[in-house]
């Protein structure tokens, strides 16, 4: 049994998939949560999995030393799906009482957080922390890993420029984003993309087509940047027929392939798809991403030092802010003016 002690135990869990900048909110979290509050630490290992058996170790200062630049997560991760199930809630609760935890720190995207939020409701404090790379969640204008993605797609982006005037070619970059498409409308704004096709905005080929046809009367090349989740309209997203990814989403893909052969077949131009896939969630984190992981941890550990809980942290404009858990997972879509303002390029 716990020793009886006012010193607080809190768990840390990342779920969903990995990002750059998981393990610098880790480290934030730890550092902030010792030195000025004289806090115990446990890592859940391999996110939900970990919670439901129990599963801990201890996070101190020497353990958690380097990872402000290191990518991924030292905890593990797994999906927030096994609790499509009513029933594996108890066994949750059952876990965090087993671990004697005072406070749970859950670093996740929109199920993860969807998933903390019914922890919250019922009973356990729990303290929300914003991550993925789509930036798609409600209460926060930026998510950890966001910029780095962001960074990787533009660098792309720059790259098949060369390539593609080179060439004479039609190139089709094909970026993560399965129901809002930030990454693909920054990354074409940044990168001087000269079509955008986002899932907030449903598409016509033949629009999309008849673009490269006059546009290549002047120029001779174009970059399309293609968010995975793009829709045609009256259509429907491009999946991979008959598999599913580890949270049970139908997966995505292909989107790039299918445009470069419909541009090809419709306008006979030397067309190439490039698809980014997983490189945009690995690697080491920008400075923005660290820095924003840190602020976010150490916002998080204040949150629970001053007992509140069933909270979100998130940042609007240059302010860490707060909003509740619960309203996290809602969504949060490319607003139509940002979109706007990308079609002054389209030519």
């Amino acid at each position: 049994m716990r020793e009886n002690t006012t010193k607080m135990r809190v768990g840390v869990l990342t779920g969903g998939g990995d990002c750059p900048g998981l393990n610098a909110a880790i480290r934030a979290i730890v550092r902030k949560g010792i030195k000025d509050y004289g806090m115990t630490f446990l890592g859940i290992k391999e996110g939900w999995k970990g919670l439901l058996e129990a599963n801990a170790i201890i996070l101190d200062r020497d353990n958690v030393s380097g990872l402000l630049v290191r990518g991924g997560t030292i905890l593990g991760s797994t999906p927030a799906s096994v609790f499509k199930k009513d029933i594996m809630l108890d066994k949750f609760i059952e876990g965090y009482k087993e671990l004697e935890l005072d406070a749970l720190i859950v670093i996740g995207g929109d199920s993860t957080l969807g998933a903390a939020s019914r922890l919250s409701d019922a009973g356990l404090k729990v303290i929300g922390i914003p991550k993925t790379i789509d930036n798609d969640l409600t209460g926060t204008d930026r998510t950890i890993g966001f910029s780095t993605a962001l960074t990787v797609a533009t660098e792309a982006v720059d790259r098949v420029h060369t390539t593609a005037e080179s060439h004479h070619r039609v190139i089709i970059v094909e970026v993560m984003g399965r129901q809002a498409g930030w990454i693909a409308v920054m990354a074409g704004i940044a990168g001087g993309a000269d079509m955008i096709l986002i899932p907030e905005r449903p598409f016509d080929i033949e629009d999309v087509c008849k673009h490269i046809k006059k546009r290549h009367e002047t120029k001779n090349f174009t970059i399309v940047v293609v968010a995975e989740g793009a829709l045609q309209k009256g259509g429907q997203a491009t999946f991979k027929e008959g598999e599913k990814d580890a949270f049970g989403y139908a997966t995505l893909g292909g989107i790039a392939y299918w445009l470069k052969d419909e541009i090809r077949k419709r306008l006979g131009f030397d067309t190439k798809a490039v698809i980014l896939g997983h490189v945009q969630r690995g690697g080491t984190p920008t400075p923005e991403d660290r820095i924003l992981a840190t602020e976010f941890g150490i916002k998080a550990v204040t949150l629970i030092h001053e007992n509140k809980h069933g909270l979100m942290v998130g940042l609007k404009g240059d302010k860490i802010v707060t909003s509740p858990l619960k309203e996290a997972s809602k969504g949060r879509n490319v607003p139509p003016e940002i979109y706007s303002m990308s079609e002054t390029f389209f030519d």
